[in-house]
């Protein structure tokens, strides 16, 4: 539902927005990611009872799509460096998979992504445009992707801080014996 929803009012502003028209391949490309987000979301969260570990994992997934796709329109139309950002979801996903998933893990894992992102837009954003000129003279879509990448950094730590939440009153749990 969620999907429909959303692929609908991008279409509806793919016919509002001047200079916005996509092919109908990339709204069926859109719903399929939202769908496939969505199914992961569920399974992953399937036996948490805990609204602040559901939150979390929202919250994390709803940053990381954004993180790409933001990344893919920026790689493609205002610096190539961009696609530099498509190593924080990785960061994220081999912290959860080291985590196995669990609070305390994923709280860690969360806060390593967030410095990933910071870290990348240091990288992406800020130094080169330094290196250029000395002078930091941005357009308005780097500017916007400046604040987009700060603003999923942030997601990404509050991500960890729900996290830690929901891992409070958890014991740590033991290391499988070898």
């Amino acid at each position: 539902m969620l999907a429909l929803v959303l692929v609908s009012g991008l279409w509806i502003a793919s016919r509002v927005v001047e200079g916005w028209r996509w092919p109908p391949g990339a709204f069926v490309v859109v719903g399929a990611l939202v769908c496939m987000v969505g199914f992961i979301y569920e399974w992953i969260t399937r036996n948490q009872d805990s609204l602040a570990y559901r939150a979390a994992v929202a919250i994390a997934f709803a940053a990381g799509f954004v993180l790409a796709w933001s990344s893919l329109v920026r790689a493609t139309d205002v610096t190539p460096l961009a696609a530099l950002h498509f190593g924080v979801p990785v960061v994220g996903l081999i912290g959860a998979a080291v985590a196995r998933l669990r609070p305390k893990g994923m709280a860690r894992a969360l806060w390593v992504t967030a410095l990933a992102q910071v870290l990348g837009l240091a990288c992406v954003e800020i130094l080169p445009r330094v290196q250029e000129s000395g002078v930091d003279a941005r357009t308005p879509a780097e500017w916007r992707g400046l604040f987009a990448s700060a603003v999923i950094a942030v997601l990404f730590a509050g991500s960890a801080l729900l996290f830690r939440e929901a891992g409070r009153g958890q014991p740590q749990s033991a290391s499988p014996a070898a």
